[in-house]
């Protein structure tokens, strides 16, 4: 129920609990973000339109693009200008994707109702404008707020020092406000964030300086301090800063980041990258918060790459609708998870499935199990096509049933540890969910090939539905 106003008859966007999302239509379009900043093709990124109506003639197709008007912006994730913690304000419309450019420190505001299969650019925010009005650069994770304000984590300053980092408030009609936490509780890291009302926190994660992360990954920036392993819990919605979590070695460069949908609960989980571990935060008794480890992803001992064990790299998760099931991947080691996590504190593996990875069969580096045996893993071709890179971004249907993957994390990464990303680009595969036992399967009927691409092969980031793809919408 939406705080202050009941199940509305006239209701904003979204939809009125997370339960009530699940629903919803079935998703008939995707939107992907897909950059060729750091490819060496001189293009503008776009945001491409995906059929996903398996009824439609142009079902696994792009079938629109919007190219920005920059080259260099380097597209990563999206987020919508208002959603279910809009949903009591009749007033409110889910209208407008929003684009956080990671390297220009552009953000491109794209309407996607006019033609939900053309969208149109309705606005553009100069990194100038931001710079000057907030010191913020290199915006990420944006969250719309139930005032109708638009919120930006950004991980730096304009010369990709940490230490500038923040959040960044866009108003309703995507102006620069100025920065959301107060004067002196900017984090020491930036990344995601999520924010829970009735316990009125926020929380946020921590990637790493950007002088030190689009460089691509060195691991001795990790020994020199220049990524982070902490989580900064804030007041919501004033902003102060009231307790910093050390996660420790268990919890080295913590990412994505989600509480429970149920705004009710106090518990939510971070994907660890370099650790590999699902990391568990919660409420105590004084108020304060905690951490525990509630999955933990073994590397594997290797030969053949640049160390002698290889991390898993949680790069993305989530959380369907009913707090059931969690979702993460492993973006080395090629595997998607499916655990059912109905107790929190004890998560189970329901589900895996192998789309891709650098173990693979074919590929020169091999896994060595305790007693000295080599495997790789078995990645089939799906439409005749082999699958590359490492599944890397999620997206979960309102009904939970299917989850989309695509594999790019960051264009200087995709070349470091997957080049051939640079010369096939990227894909797009539908995975389909069991519900009820747990499970995981590819769909054979659907991939995208972002290779294809009439400019040349492309990088394929993060997706959205028109209308609201909920498991990023946050309830009150």
């Amino acid at each position: 129920m939406v705080e202050g106003n009941g199940c509305c008859k006239l209701a904003g966007p979204g939809y009125g609990t997370p339960l009530e999302a699940m629903s919803g239509p079935r998703e008939a379009l995707i939107y992907v973000t897909c950059v060729y900043t750091g490819t060496g093709r001189e293009k503008p990124d776009f945001l491409a339109t995906v059929d996903v109506d398996p009824n439609s003639p142009t079902y696994s197709k792009v079938i629109h693009r919007l190219p920005v008007p920059y080259i260099g912006d380097e597209l990563h994730h999206s987020g919508w200008n208002a959603c279910s913690s809009c949903h009591g304000d009749p007033s409110a419309d889910r209208r407008f994707l929003i684009l956080p450019s990671l390297v220009s420190g552009r953000i491109y505001v794209v309407d996607t109702k006019t033609y939900p299969k053309a969208p149109s650019l309705h606005k553009v925010v100069q990194p100038d404008d931001i710079v000057k009005k907030t010191g913020l650069a290199y915006p990420h994770t944006s969250h719309c707020l139930a005032s109708g304000d638009v919120m930006v984590s950004c991980l730096g300053d304009k010369d990709g020092n940490a230490k500038g980092n923040g959040f960044l408030l866009l108003d309703s009609q995507f102006n620069v406000k100025g920065r959301w936490e107060k004067p002196g509780h900017s984090p020491s890291f930036g990344y995601d964030f999520w924010y829970q009302p009735r316990h009125k926190t926020m929380i946020s994660s921590s990637w790493g300086a950007p002088a030190a992360f689009t460089k691509g990954f060195n691991l001795q920036h990790v020994a020199d301090g220049l990524y982070g392993r902490h989580l900064f819990v804030y007041s919501w919605p004033d902003g102060e800063l009231k307790q910093t979590m050390d996660l420790g070695n268990n919890g080295l460069i913590p990412l994505e980041i989600r509480f429970l949908h149920d705004p009710s609960k106090d518990t939510g989980y971070v994907g660890c990258a370099l650790s590999s571990n699902m990391v568990r935060f919660f409420k105590t008794q004084d108020g304060s918060w905690n951490h525990e480890v509630a999955i933990s992803m073994q590397p594997l001992k290797v030969q053949n790459w640049i160390l002698p064990e290889m991390p898993g790299l949680i790069t993305d998760f989530l959380i369907s609708l009913d707090d059931r099931f969690l979702y993460f991947v492993n973006w080395l080691h090629g595997d998607v998870r499916q655990y059912n996590i109905e107790d929190p504190k004890n998560p189970v593996l329901a589900g895996q499935v192998w789309v891709g990875g650098l173990v693979q069969k074919g590929s020169p580096i091999v896994a060595v199990t305790e007693d000295g045996q080599t495997w790789q893993s078995n990645v089939p071709e799906i439409q005749g096509r082999s699958l590359r890179g490492g599944p890397q971004m999620i997206q979960l249907s309102l009904d939970g049933k299917r989850l989309y993957v695509t594999n790019s994390l960051f264009s200087t990464w995709d070349r470091q540890f997957y080049p051939e990303l640079m010369e096939k680009g990227s894909h797009m595969l539908q995975i389909d969910v069991d519900t009820e036992k747990g499970g995981l399967n590819i769909n054979p009927n659907f991939f995208v090939d972002f290779g294809a691409e009439p400019n040349g092969p492309s990088l394929a980031h993060e997706m959205r539905y028109p209308g609201g793809d909920c498991t990023s919408d946050i309830w009150i």
